[in-house]
């Protein structure tokens, strides 16, 4: 046992670190390199700081009640009215408390969704489930077809419940749906008096809404920044609350009609951030329209963009992250992608880990319990801020620009999102962004992942449009990798095996192991499959061992010291073996002159356009 004296040495010696204490040993292991190599940069430009000091003051931004679990939303997707109701009936028996209705043709829908929204069809969907037992009903009704909202509202009534004891949400999105297909068959001046009647008259009937929703989705999928996310969906909210205050709604009432969406992705802390922000950027609307803030209600969904195709299992810990940062970051509902959807439609398994992943998130770690848990963090607070302060600087420049419809028709957004995408596409091309099994450490011999046996659908007709724009088109970031390694299987089917790297290792495994590594994962993250090697130091050996590998490329693996007494000899024993292309892993340095002129044709090497050395090497296999 200590003594009361020994406890008050032992906190002496263990006082708390300050930050110039931090900053001492940080700048220690710099050895003179400056403080700002480490830090970071969001796709907004915002600083990412290696360490914080806490955030004094600052009190937790009111949101979802306190210790109230967030709606657990399944997506009701299946074209077949009889198999999404199974869906439907299934996902709320195993654990969801919500059902997030995609329709076909919708933002949203990826290919498959509800075939329409007649009251026919969500009899058909919705059978069963009962509306006043605490279950969640979001719609996403698409633009020019059948009015989901008033549909469900007349089913609603049909079957006696009453319209104030449904928890619906009725998602009308204008803006929203044209900005994804970039046309719109009247100006939003026309549009937006039918938009508030229809509210007018659902609020009429007793439903409570929220019925109009702000997305920013659209802008995630498109590629776009957390702040350009931000300051769409502010911009959208803003249009919507003053058309509903022209149609004869004050805005006491419409503030409540309005919701949002925004899309949680696996960057942990900028979506915390990102969702704290939003509830700040909100209450500065209210404030002033001369109303006191209230908590508005904030839907998430798992991000599109980040799916892969390519070892979707690693898809659920994506989501897993997500559904963490969002929850903690505040939001009310969250709709988790299938680690299967971008494959195809979700089977039962891949629902039930997509239930799954919240339930394991609320009942078994307990993140609901704490409201705002990021209150005072140094470093999400400081997100949060400096998120604030780029969107709402965004917003303006919309406003400015006559409002989110008059920027869109000027493709102002597009231009925006379309900058930060090609940064981002660059940044996966090159691998400073990894997409574990798509862009890194790639398995060629992964099984195949079951789907469901349904063809997507293709989009109806949009119907005549009288103003075109840039569409805020959906991407997956896995893609052009995903593209090289359907093209590989092409070539396995056809001929019985992969195109082929050799793998020359020079020297010991101690020299030659990491750079073998390397090149192997950056070979077969393009579907060219890497032959390894144990070594050699004997040219005439390493060429034999090429002539019988089957490849028609081969790369260099070794130390720079082994190279620089090693690698000129080995590229030439090659070249005289008949190899067409040599590679080197590593970075050209002192030695490329005296290695390209022994034959190295190329280098690769961490940070290097991974995506165009792989899409060259291709055609270099093409024609040969």
């Amino acid at each position: 046992m200590t003594s009361a004296t020994d406890d008050l040495r032992l906190a002496a010696d263990f006082a708390p670190a300050s930050y110039d204490d931090w900053r001492k040993l940080v700048d220690g292991v710099l050895k003179g390199a400056p403080f700002e190599k480490l830090i970071g940069r969001t796709s907004d430009g915002l600083k990412i700081e290696p360490i914080y000091q806490r955030a004094r003051g600052t009190t937790p931004i009111a949101g979802r009640a306190g210790a109230a679990p967030w709606r657990i939303m399944q997506r009701i997707d299946h074209p077949d009215a009889a198999a999404a109701n199974a869906q439907a009936l299934h996902d709320l028996e195993n654990g969801a408390n919500g059902l997030e209705l995609e329709f076909a043709g919708g933002p949203g829908a990826r290919g498959f969704g509800i075939a329409d929204a007649t009251q026919e069809t969500l009899a058909r969907v919705l059978d069963g489930v009962f509306f006043d037992a605490g279950i969640a009903i979001a719609l996403n009704p698409v633009l020019g077809g059948e009015n989901a909202g008033m549909n469900l509202a007349g089913l609603v009534e049909a079957r006696g419940f009453e319209p104030a004891k449904v928890d619906i949400r009725f998602n009308y999105q204008p803006l929203s749906t044209m900005a994804v297909r970039g046309a719109t068959p009247a100006p939003w001046s026309e549009m937006a008096p039918a938009f508030a009647k229809v509210i007018h008259d659902l609020k009429d009937r007793g439903f409570k809404g929220p019925f109009a929703l702000a997305d920013g989705r659209l802008v995630h999928d498109a590629g776009g920044s957390e702040a350009q996310e931000l300051g769409f969906a502010l911009a959208v909210a803003v249009a919507y609350l003053r058309a509903l205050e022209a149609g004869g709604i004050a805005l006491e009432v419409a503030r409540a009609a309005i919701s949002f969406r925004l899309v949680t992705d696996a960057d942990q802390f900028l979506t915390m951030a990102k969702f704290r922000a939003l509830r700040l950027l909100w209450a500065r609307v209210e404030q002033s329209c001369g109303l006191t803030p209230r908590p508005v209600f904030i839907a998430a969904e798992t991000a599109w963009r980040m799916l892969t195709q390519r070892d979707p299992y690693v898809n659920m810990l994506r989501a897993t992250i997500a559904t963490f940062s969002a929850g903690l970051g505040g939001a009310d509902s969250i709709t988790v992608l299938p680690h299967t959807l971008a494959l195809g439609l979700p089977d039962r398994f891949a629902r039930r880990a997509a239930r799954n992943t919240h339930l394991v998130l609320l009942e078994e770690s307990n993140l609901a319990k704490v409201a705002d848990p990021a209150a005072g963090s140094g470093g999400v607070e400081t997100l949060t801020q400096q998120l604030c302060g780029a969107a709402w600087a965004l917003f303006q420049e919309i406003e400015k620009a006559g409002g989110i419809f008059a920027a869109l028709e000027q493709d102002m957004i597009q231009k925006k999102v379309a900058a930060t995408r090609a940064v981002r596409e660059t940044n996966i091309a090159r691998r400073k962004e990894v997409l574990t099994g798509a862009s890194e450490f790639p398995n060629l011999h992964e099984a195949d992942v079951a789907v469901l046996d349904a063809k997507p659908l293709a989009t109806a007709p949009y119907g005549e449009t009288r103003i075109n724009f840039d569409a805020l088109a959906s991407m997956r970031l896995a893609v052009p990798f995903e593209q090289l390694r359907d093209k590989s299987d092409g070539i396995l089917k056809k001929t019985g095996g992969r195109p082929k790297v050799f793998l020359a290792n020079l020297g010991t495994p101690a020299d030659f192991t990491a750079r073998a590594a390397f090149a192997k994962s950056f070979f077969e993250t393009g579907g060219i499959e890497a032959v390894d090697t144990e070594g050699f130091s004997d040219p005439a050996a390493l060429a034999a061992a090429f002539k019988t590998s089957g490849a028609a490329l081969a790369c260099l693996c070794s130390s720079d010291k082994v190279y620089a007494e090693h690698a000129a000899t080995a590229a030439k024993a090659l070249q005289a073996a008949g190899i067409k292309h040599i590679y080197l892993a590593g970075r050209p340095g002192e030695q490329e002159a005296s290695l390209r002129a022994a034959g190295v044709n190329d280098f690769v090497f961490a940070g290097g356009d991974a995506l165009a050395a792989l899409q060259e090497a291709y055609k270099r296999m093409d024609r040969a």
